[in-house]
């Protein structure tokens, strides 16, 4: 049906999205991936060699990969055939593949761009190695998750991974005069708003366009909108946040580290950014609750107390109210003396336990529950540290085996510097005791 259409000459008659009439037809036209298609980018380099091989687009969606990805077939005289792994299965594999061959005795290559690719599971991943092997197809996937965690090792080691960034302002603002030409009409927005429109799209270039046809869709004659008005007439466009994939992590570890390097401000922006996303709110707040030990420590121990009051606040006045504990206890956090002594020591005390196995306490300070254990020493020679001198005994308590070890080292920032103080006082009495006892 579709061919009645196109040789009636109807085809240009269909109504089409503003972005699909937008496609560039050439990379030069390409806006926002200048480090692959400008002249001197990575893609060009390689058409410039006459062959670039299989590959895999990463990136955000609205960025181009799909359009690229014609492109590269155009420049190329590869047949351009495209699946999405959402919808296509094994079956659907091997009939692409035998027509690609079919082509191929011809003399006709394919281009086979794969959209979602990471949605494959391993066993259809595992079926594009042998075509990219003996050249049936030179695949060009695209995905928005790290391949390095959504594609094996096999096809990757086939393919060459190019990375597409999200549109900067400064793009997103050239393809709104792009459609401005197209269509021969000005947005009807003042220039707070158009401002306010390129934020809106969050750097995909597919959703600028989509947004700017709301505009022209929804504006009386001769009305301009405003930066206050806009958000009312056009649908916000949701945060590309999946709290289950690689923007989870890339965002909490965004947080821990502002956190960790004292710096408030950047720290509430990636809270907020995580609320705005959806991200569930209790997992913020047990991982505020770990910044505040693994981070802050002793050097204030009132954190851990505050980290977990927040929690408890959370829990107690849910959304949204709560968040605002989870915004006081991130901004305390930041601002608190950092040390990660505790955390060092935990960690040199695991390796250690792991290391010597079960080495036995010594038997004086084992307790003597029974007439047999009392016989064989245990608790023979303890001292009750509360009726020693300044309620130390300085008694060795390592097992015999491994000899006394060191793993907390305090810090001299904030309270911690006091436990430190402590140590020292406890390690000159020990030294005094042993010197006694002698």
């Amino acid at each position: 049906m579709s061919d009645l259409f196109v040789s009636a000459g109807l085809k240009n008659d269909a109504p089409r999205p503003l972005a699909d009439r937008l496609r560039p037809r050439s990379l030069a036209e390409v806006v926002g991936q200048e480090h692959l298609t400008g002249p001197d980018g990575s893609l060009t380099r390689l058409l410039n060699g006459k062959s670039f091989g299989s590959l895999v687009f990463w990136g955000p969606p609205g960025t181009g990969k799909t359009t690229v990805a014609r492109l590269l077939a155009h420049e190329t005289d590869l047949k351009f055939e495209q699946i999405s792994a959402i919808f296509s299965g094994i079956a659907d594999l091997k009939k692409v593949f035998e027509a690609a061959r079919q082509r191929r005795t011809m003399g006709q290559g394919t281009l086979l761009f794969v959209d979602e690719i990471h949605r494959f599971n391993r066993a259809q991943l595992d079926a594009f190695l042998p075509v990219m092997e003996d050249g049936t197809v030179t695949l060009v996937g695209a995905t928005t998750e790290n391949p390095s965690f959504e594609l094996n090792a096999a096809l990757l080691s086939r393919a060459r991974v190019l990375l597409f960034r999200s549109l900067d302002d400064v793009a997103i603002a050239k393809l709104l005069v792009r459609a401005e030409a197209l269509t021969e009409r000005p947005l009807p927005l003042d220039e707070e708003a158009r401002g306010v429109l390129v934020r809106m799209a969050d750097g995909d270039g597919r959703a600028c366009l989509t947004l700017a046809e709301e505009v022209w869709r929804s504006a009386k004659r001769d009305e301009i909108f405003d930066a206050a008005t806009l958000p009312e007439i056009v649908q916000r466009r949701a945060p590309i946040y999946d709290k289950s994939q690689e923007g989870h992590y890339n965002l909490i570890s965004a947080l821990h580290k502002t956190v960790r390097g004292s710096d408030p401000d950047a720290a509430l922006y990636y809270l907020c950014r995580m609320l705005d996303g959806g991200e569930d709110r209790l997992f913020i707040a047990r991982r505020l609750v770990r910044m505040a030990v693994e981070d802050i420590g002793l050097a204030d121990p009132q954190a851990l107390v505050v980290a977990t009051a927040a929690k408890d606040a959370f829990d107690f006045l849910g959304s949204p109210e709560g968040e605002l504990a989870l915004a006081q206890v991130t901004v305390y956090l930041a601002c608190a003396p950092k040390s990660n002594a505790v955390y060092n020591a935990y960690k040199a005390a695991t390796r250690v336990a792991k290391e010597h196995g079960s080495l036995p306490p010594p038997r004086t300070i084992l307790n003597g529950s029974t007439k047999l254990m009392r016989k064989i020493g245990y608790g023979e020679g303890y001292r009750y540290d509360h009726d020693e001198p300044d309620a130390f005994s300085g008694q060795d308590y390592w097992p015999e085996a491994l000899g006394r070890q060191h793993f907390y080292q305090p810090t001299d920032r904030g309270m911690e510097t006091r436990y430190g103080d402590r140590l020292d006082h406890w390690e000159a009495l020990r030294k005094q005791r042993r010197d006694e006892e002698r």
